[in-house]
């Protein structure tokens, strides 16, 4: 196998709240950094994309172009809206001796090298692998609209004012969906060269939140292995506290003056 790695890091991250949420301390190194440095010492591994921001790609280059050229990176603008639009480009960017190819969230740092083996292990008998959580808790399909009870709201809105309207909304409950075959799904996701590029020409890839999607759209089968519940998205401050714990990194301003990033 030889696998090119595509890192989408195209996104705007505005859940994440003020500043770049690539650019957090793990450790002295970028979050970024650190989820790239993930493939840069597997045999496997003979080539590494990251796809940046198109609209800012001289500023992204100015912030990680140094540490990223230290390991081979080649970096790529990506998409403006999808993340999907973002793995397309930058399959343009792909090797053509690569066989195989593996998509990995740009802020999923916390992937184990255990994780990563079996997602590879299985790749070499399957063309499209992906890791996946097994769904432990219950799960409930619920409404997009939020609800609220006119009594309740009254006697909050007499108390509380706005604040108290607020905080008696909530949504309906519409179903609770069967939980035996779900899981909840991570990357890396590797999948044979060929396939993908197919994939990403010939189907659709409208409204798709991952790679797997678009070869599933094209008729194809992706098999899951077991993932790895510390490998978290960061998405939030709380998960970016939460993947410190994980790797065992204190926040800069824990640390001594000369350790930090």
């Amino acid at each position: 196998m030889r696998i090119c790695a595509i890192i989408p890091a195209a996104g705007a991250s505005r859940r994440f709240g003020a500043g770049d949420k690539l650019a957090q301390d793990l450790g002295g190194r970028s979050l970024l950094l650190r989820t790239v440095e993930l493939f840069t010492k597997r045999e496997e591994v003979t080539s590494i994309v990251v796809a940046a921001p198109p609209d800012d790609l001289d500023g992204f280059r100015e912030k990680y172009g140094a540490p990223l050229s230290f390991h081979g990176v080649r970096i790529v603008p990506g998409g403006r809206v999808e993340r999907w639009e973002t793995v397309k480009l930058a399959l343009a960017a792909v090797p053509d001796d690569a066989t195989h190819v593996a998509v990995h969230d740009a802020a999923r740092p916390g992937a184990s090298d255990e994780l990563i083996d079996r997602v590879l292990q299985a790749a070499k008998v399957h063309p499209a692998v992906i890791p996946g959580l097994t769904v432990t808790s219950t799960v409930k399909r619920v409404s997009e609209a939020t609800v609220s009870a006119a009594e309740d709201d009254a006697l909050a809105s007499a108390i509380l004012g706005e604040a108290g309207r607020e905080g008696t909304s909530a949504r309906l409950v519409e179903a609770t969906l069967p939980r035996d075959r779900l899981v909840l799904v991570q990357t890396p996701q590797v999948f044979e060269v060929d396939l993908l590029r197919r994939a990403y020409a010939e189907a659709d890839p409208s409204g798709t939140t991952d790679d797997s999607m678009v070869v599933e759209r094209l008729g194809e089968r992706v098999v899951v292995v077991e993932g790895d519940p510390r490998n978290i998205k960061v998405t939030t401050p709380d998960d970016l506290a939460m993947i410190r714990s994980i790797l065992g990194v204190r926040p800069p301003a824990d640390r001594p003056v000369h350790k930090r990033f």
